[in-house]
């Protein structure tokens, strides 16, 4: 069988070792060729058809089984190791990439600390000298960024000086030393980082600085990037007026920007800049864009009306080819946001350098590596959707919650109350058309419109992502099926139907469906699906579960974001791809601490009438969220037909107070620094806890009537709460208001009522009895309050989701504070207790 070794195109024989003699056994090149189409045909060693194959196969027939065996292992192994060289080149090629880049970083910061010793030796001499202060005001001019007035951008040599020297300022900035850069705080550069994130120290306006490497073509990535709607969400519009060649190679742009407003508490910003794109000498391709002076300057004045004109100074990117494909970017941003025009609480927002890397730095890189990924594919999908597709539903839920918070006019939004006194703020669209697409069946114009109402109230002492994460886990606690419902409803075409008209009830039931993830897992994109019941009989067998399109992001403790969003719209169970969407959702933005407290103080709309948070006289310091606030931004869209439009605004203005007090109870009970979860004014001293309640209830109960409510004769300390809690009889507690409101509950009265502690406060005690029940408590009351106690018969009261449930007996009683004088609340036991 020995036979010379042959060469025919890529036919080449084959050395293999064998298994009983462990002398090497040599293929011919047919062999070869046979046993490669049997590999390619049939991959897997159990199948039949291999075995077949190579019965039938006369070139193969005078070799052991064993031995074939033994060829096919050898083959899996070199395709492993293949694969593997494979892998192992790419990953050299990008370490190789990163660490040019690292160097480069490295000597970017020499020069930059041999920069700033030389200044501060500089700086140390001048402090000798009367010159001082006009030294310090030349460096400042030296260093601000020049103003060109529209004279010289009127002419296309003009503009291509300013674009020149925009060039060469942003290329001091992307890899020279013009920018005192420091590390992003919370972006430790390492083996798993995105790239490598800077912001800036004591420079005009606000900058942030990214690189990093990246697996596409340099034309591709400026394709991209300049594209800045497609992946930068605050950005409204883009439009260029004005493009020509700058006879180099490049091209110069005049681009007006318009960027959407992150609360309703200030306008929105735009921008009218000049953008340049050229190659350089070595290869690398440049887009630097820089603001033209005047702020009259770029389109008409009414169509940027609502809108402040801020400065781009000079800014872009740089992105430079790498040997074995691919590329390293370099991003740069430098704004001034016109600080001045905001209130002072939401100034941080606009003058922090971390908020802008948060918020277009960062995702500009996030973004761009995403599309590589997608386009290896490297990121799978559920439900077989396209990247693209579910991407699109992502961006479209993110803009038209954006639309609805800034409400331009030239989209056809007008404000209904704007004398300021409304804490909540209804503004309605009646030329709103939820269309997609060309397809007329799957967008949809409403008779009467889009009503949209929101809000922006201040929290303290509340992590954002944990809020939203409870937003997002638990939507029972502040949402309002029916309320859903009607907007699902509206969605159908020729269905309106005003919340009551089809009483339906949440069974609690919350079913959460991953679509899909960004690369960093940053924002979810997740279909919800609530699941609900007729409460009539004609429509028992009628499905009324609601699914909802929804993103969520910033839900990382240890993400570093630049807010944190729960935004939802109801859809189809079909979910179409072209599904017609009306976003709604929460938005919470982190504020910085500011040195001047006291500043912080003043604020703007509902931001001092809802703040949250206990008072609190401890010194700054010994509180570590003690400076934690946030603003929190509420837009709920609702459609209606024009007969109902009445009734939807008033339906809109209740359930979003409802939603705002829901929000604030849920804040103040998840806040690692607030020692109590109820809302309001700060508890007086002698206001119980649950502990001291607990004691309260069952010694007025011994002392009205005669007998322990807990039957443990070994009852002391924190053993009474629990027992009381764990009491078989649903025992509630409610105010002495002129409408009593329940404010303890242990967990069988928490079963019977089907809520929780922190919706519980919104149950008021009529609610939970019909008209008869209503009728035996207000004849019973007199007796109650006379002699201390009363015993209620057999009855039905009402849970919240609208089960009826059945008592043998009740019993209430006053619950008396220490003092045995002071009526403190009202307690009930039902007993023995069950659905009906």
């Amino acid at each position: 069988m020995a036979m010379a070794m042959t060469h025919h195109h890529n036919r080449e024989s084959s050395i293999d070792k064998h298994l009983d003699t462990g002398k090497y056994v040599r293929y011919t090149a047919e062999q070869v060729e046979a046993l490669e189409r049997v590999y390619a045909e049939c991959p897997k060693p159990s199948s039949l058809r291999r075995q077949q194959f190579i019965r039938e196969c006369p070139i193969l027939s005078n070799i052991e089984p064993k031995q074939i065996k033994v060829w096919f292992q050898n083959r899996r192994c070199r395709e492993k190791h293949r694969k593997e060289a494979s892998r192992l080149q790419t990953v050299n090629r990008k370490l190789t990439a990163m660490n040019k880049l690292l160097m480069e970083e490295n000597d970017r910061l020499q020069k930059q600390v041999s920069q700033l010793v030389c200044e501060n030796g500089y700086m140390r001499q001048q402090l000798h000298t009367v010159n001082a202060s006009a030294t310090d005001a030349s460096c400042d001019s030296a260093v601000t960024t020049p103003q060109h007035s529209l004279r010289n951008a009127n002419n296309p040599a003009g503009l291509l000086s300013i674009a020149e020297e925009t060039l060469a300022e942003f290329l001091s900035k992307a890899t020279g030393t013009a920018v005192n850069w420091v590390q992003m705080p919370g972006m430790k550069p390492g083996p798993d980082s995105v790239g490598i994130f800077a912001i800036s120290q004591s420079c005009s306006g606000v900058a942030a600085r990214a690189c990093g490497l990246v697996s596409l073509e340099p034309t591709k990535i400026a394709e991209i990037l300049k594209d800045r709607p497609s992946w930068f969400r605050d950005c409204r519009k883009l439009e260029v007026f004005t493009m020509f060649p700058a006879g180099n190679g490049g091209t110069i742009e005049l681009v007006y920007t318009q960027m959407f407003a992150p609360t309703t508490l200030a306008p929105a910003r735009d921008f009218w800049t000049l953008r340049y794109t050229t190659t350089l000498e070595n290869g690398s391709l440049v887009v630097c864009e820089r603001s033209l002076s005047g702020s009259g300057a770029g389109p008409s004045v009414a169509s940027a009306a609502q809108f402040v004109r801020a400065e781009v100074l000079p800014s872009g990117y740089l992105i430079r080819p790498c040997e074995g494909g691919g590329s390293i970017i370099h991003i740069v941003d430098q704004l001034n946001l016109e600080a001045w025009s905001v209130p002072e609480v939401l100034r941080p927002l606009y003058e922090s350098s971390k908020v802008i890397a948060q918020k277009m730095t960062i995702p500009a890189l996030r973004y761009v590596r995403q599309i590589a990924q997608e386009t290896s594919g490297e990121v799978v999908y559920s439900l077989g959707r396209q990247p693209a597709v579910l991407r699109t539903f992502s961006q479209r839920l993110s803009r038209g919650f954006n639309e609805a918070i800034n409400g331009f006019n030239e989209d056809g939004w007008s404000i209904m109350n704007c004398d300021g006194t409304e804490d909540v703020i209804i503004a309605i669209n009646s030329s709103k058309s939820l269309s997609n697409s060309s397809n007329l069946s799957t967008g949809l114009s409403f008779l009467g419109g889009v009503l949209c109402a929101k809000a922006s109230m201040l929290l303290q002492n509340v992590p954002p992502a944990v809020l939203v994460r409870f937003l997002r886990e638990h939507r029972l606690e502040w949402a309002d099926f029916n309320v859903d419902a009607y907007s699902a409803a509206s969605l159908k075409a020729g269905t309106y139907a005003y919340p009551g008209m089809r009483p339906t009830s949440f069974t609690g039931s919350q079913i959460i469906m991953p679509l899909g993830q960004t690369a960093e897992h940053e924002e979810l994109l997740e279909v919800i699906r609530l699941e609900g019941q007729s409460l009539t009989q004609e429509d028992a067998f009628l499905s009324r579960d609601i699914h909802l399109l929804q993103i969520c992001s910033g839900i990382d403790d240890n993400a570093v974001g630049a807010c944190s969003e729960l935004v939802f719209a109801p859809i189809d169970e079909m979910f179409p791809d072209d599904a017609a969407l009306l976003p709604s959702g929460f938005r919470i933005i982190p504020l910085e601490s500011k040195p001047d407290s006291s500043a912080t103080n003043r604020t703007l709309d509902l931001t001092s009438s809802l703040e949250v948070g206990p008072a609190t006289s401890q010194a700054a310091g010994d509180s570590p969220c003690q400076n934690a606030r946030s603003v929190l931004t509420i837009a709920f869209q609702f459609p209606f037909d024009t007969n109902l439009r009445d009734n939807v605004l008033t339906m809109a203005r209740q359930y979003v107070r409802s939603v705002i007090s829901s929000v604030q109870r849920i804040a103040m009970a998840i806040s690692p620094c607030g020692s109590s979860p109820t809302i309001g004014p700060k508890p007086s001293p002698g206001s119980p806890e649950a502990l001291t309640l607990a004691h309260w209830i069952c010694q007025s109960y011994s002392f009205h009537l005669g007998e322990e409510l807990l039957k443990s004769k070994s009852l002391g300390g924190d053993s009474v709460l629990k027992n009381l809690w764990q009491h078989q009889d649903a025992i509630l507690c409610c105010s002495l208001k002129s409408v009593p409101v329940f404010i303890f509950a242990n967990q069988a009265g928490l079963d019977m009522l089907e809520t929780t502690l922190v919706a519980l406060q919104d149950i008021t005690l009529d609610k939970i009895f019909d008209e008869s029940g209503r009728k035996a408590l207000c004849s019973d009351f007199t007796k109650l309050m006379q002699q201390g106690f009363t015993h209620l018969l057999a009855g039905v009261c009402m849970s919240t989701m609208g089960r009826h449930v059945s008592y043998e007996q009740a019993v209430a009683w006053k619950v008396l504070a220490a003092d045995a004088n002071t009526v403190h609340c009202l307690a009930f036991s039902f007993i023995n207790w069950s659905f009906v």
